[in-house]
């Protein structure tokens, strides 16, 4: 194995081992740990941090570590939600394979975007857009104002644009 030539390197050598286990405890897989900690030195790649001290290096990895988790957890349960609603279907509405991949990857996508909403703001759109509340019958059912639905689904919206402009400059 070569010699680490830069502080990122060193800070894998050092830690990668700790990091694998620490994932492989919640997860309890090996595979899946390796994956997860690849991810998190990714994340280090992509955005550089300064670290003052060996426990703070480690606090930092396990933070990220927990995101990627939680991160995998909810993509599960999503899959898993999806599945079971499209087994409930009929064969008339079965999707291609093609089709389902597409369908599994934007719903990740709403659920990090809708992830990222204060929960009133996210209740506020999910009763919009999924339910198709009016913005009256929002009020009525929170307890707020209409002014205060129309602000939330302005800010639900603003974030929907910005999702939507860095995954266009992303691909």
């Amino acid at each position: 194995m070569n010699h680490p030539s830069s502080a990122i390197d060193y800070l894998y050598v050092d830690n990668l081992s700790w990091l694998r286990q620490l994932i492989y405890r919640r997860m309890g897989c090996n595979e899946l740990a390796a994956d997860l900690a690849q991810d998190t030195f990714l994340r280090l790649l992509r955005k550089p941090q300064e670290f003052d001290s060996q426990e703070g290096i480690r606090a930092w990895l396990s933070r990220v570590a927990q995101g990627l988790c939680v991160d995998h957890w909810r993509h599960q349960e999503v899959e898993r939600t999806w599945l079971e609603t499209l087994a409930a279907q009929p064969e008339v509405h079965a999707l291609s394979a093609e089709q389902q991949a597409i369908l599994v990857e934007t719903i990740y996508e709403l659920d990090s975007m809708l992830s990222r909403l204060p929960e009133k703001i996210m209740q506020t759109f999910l009763l919009s857009q999924l339910h198709g509340k009016t913005y009256r019958e929002i009020s009525s059912e929170m307890g707020i104002s209409e002014r205060t639905v129309k602000n939330y689904m302005a800010k639900a919206m603003s974030l929907c644009l910005r999702v939507q402009l860095e995954l266009e400059t992303s691909q």
